[in-house]
């Protein structure tokens, strides 16, 4: 049934009306100022409070790391990297599927905010807390918390963007609260903020939150569009748009059936690498092959001269852990967004983890050493053999390529063979280059990537359609 404009406002009891939004705002920004002015004026009680809070969470967590670890593993989903990462890959997926205001509103909101804090810290402020023993180092002033503040800002604008699609929608806003709450006690347990700083960042984060919905239903209005309640989210009408994959139903069929089968593959693909490994490592010194291995990085070594060291790092770092994720990411968004599918992600994600529990266990196995000579990088905890970056590289670029040459067909798929080529060959180069690996190291990637996509693609199938999901009248 069509929603009317003119009654948009009224809602049933215990839902977020359109007309109870401004005295919210209102409610907020009072709370807000108060807490700006009683810290400004440097007040006694709210004082000790602070310090009081600090002191203690600083003396339950230095002494233990485990602690720290978690604290930290926790505040960093606060962190400007993860936040940006969520909201572009976000506005990429509702710009793909044409919902363009939705994209403006999470942008503009998540810009608000990194405006926001800095602004603010300038005008209060107000020095880190100093505790006996630190366990974390942030930079700037104080107050507001600007994980508090981004994490409520950033969690809360995905949460009203992506309700529509949730079937559980108080228990996720339950989560996502939880999250942001998390962040928020991290920061003082870490003892880079006082208890103030963080309910500040959450009474600013929640401000600019209720504004920014609010200016969004105001446009819908103005548009003709019916506005609902905010517990529906911004735009209710667009629940299927905004699920990732709104046109199919279980990714893959007799699920147990090919994991299974992907587990043996695992483990006779495991055993050949390291039978392989074991060879080289143990049957080849003073042999023909032992020999043009070591001969191989020798030569590339006398070709060192600075440009090219910089050149090779930059290659080498192609291949890095942070760029091959980061590669990941962006692909599988991308191909969510377009092919409204799991099938091709799942692909993708068992295809790098696959990867890296390979490259992690051959090389605990065989532990073999670097090639002779100076190396470029600094030691590393792996072993030679397989080339982890190698590995990693060939993967993710030959998945992308069989995905796309099937899914596209334009001429342009030819593009992401030359890089399934082209990046990959750059990467073992540089390595070999830089010391860090023997040409048959290279060997071991190519037989993991040939070993392990080949058995994703023959168990998974990635470019098969889908069943559509049911459609309930």
């Amino acid at each position: 049934m069509a929603v009317d404009v003119a009654t948009c406002g009224e809602a049933p009891p215990g839902r977020l009306a359109g007309r109870w939004v401004p005295l919210l705002v209102v409610a907020i920004g009072i709370g807000f100022g108060l807490l700006v002015l009683l810290v400004r004026l440097h007040l006694e009680p709210l004082t000790i409070v602070d310090r009081g809070v600090v002191r203690v969470l600083n003396e339950v967590v230095s002494p233990r790391p485990y602690l720290v670890n978690a604290l930290d593993g926790t505040t960093q989903l606060g962190g400007r990297p993860v936040m940006h990462w969520l909201v572009g890959v976000a506005a990429l997926l509702l710009l793909v599927r044409r919902r363009v205001r939705l994209a403006v509103y999470l942008l503009a909101t998540t810009a608000g905010a990194l405006l926001l804090d800095p602004s603010v810290k300038s005008l209060v402020g107000r020095l880190r807390p100093v505790v006996e023993a630190p366990v974390a180092i942030a930079s700037g002033n104080s107050f507001p918390s600007g994980h508090a503040l981004g994490s409520t800002v950033v969690y809360g604008a995905l949460l009203l963007v992506f309700l529509p699609a949730v079937r559980y929608r108080k228990l996720f806003t339950a989560a996502v609260a939880l999250l942001v709450v998390a962040i928020g006690v991290t920061r003082v347990a870490l003892g880079v903020h006082y208890l103030t700083d963080v309910l500040a960042g959450w009474l600013l984060g929640a401000l600019w939150l209720s504004v920014t919905a609010y200016a969004f239903r105001l446009w819908r209005r103005e548009a003709g569009h019916p506005v609902a309640p905010l517990d529906d989210g911004l735009k209710p009408e667009a629940d299927e748009v905004v699920k990732p994959a709104p046109d199919s139903s279980r990714p893959i069929p007799h699920r147990w059936v090919k994991a299974t089968e992907i587990l043996t593959g695992w483990v006779f693909t495991f055993g050949i690498l390291y039978v392989v490994g074991y060879l080289l490592k143990n049957r080849t010194e003073g042999t023909w092959l032992g020999r043009f291995d070591d001969g191989v990085v020798r030569w590339l070594q006398t070709l060192r001269t600075p440009t090219l060291d910089e050149v090779s790092w930059v290659w080498s770092n192609a291949g890095d852990i942070r760029a091959i994720l980061a590669i990941s990411l962006v692909f599988c968004s991308i191909a969510l967004a377009v092919w409204r599918q799991w099938r091709p992600v799942v692909f993708v994600v068992l295809t790098m983890v696959g990867e890296l529990t390979l490259f992690l266990c051959t090389a605990a196995s065989v532990q073999r050493g670097r090639p002779p000579g100076p190396q470029l990088d600094s030691p590393m905890s792996t072993s030679s053999f397989p080339s982890g970056h190698i590995a990693a590289t060939m993967c993710i670029w030959v998945a992308v390529a069989v995905l796309i040459m099937d899914r596209v067909s334009s001429r342009w798929r030819w593009f992401a063979v030359v890089l399934a080529v082209v990046v990959p060959a750059g990467v073992a180069l540089s390595r070999m280059y830089r010391g860090m690996h023997h040409p048959t190291d290279l060997l071991g990637a190519a037989m993991l990537t040939a070993l392990w996509v080949g058995l994703l693609w023959w168990v998974l199938r990635p470019n098969v359609r889908a069943a559509p999901a049911d459609v309930r009248t």
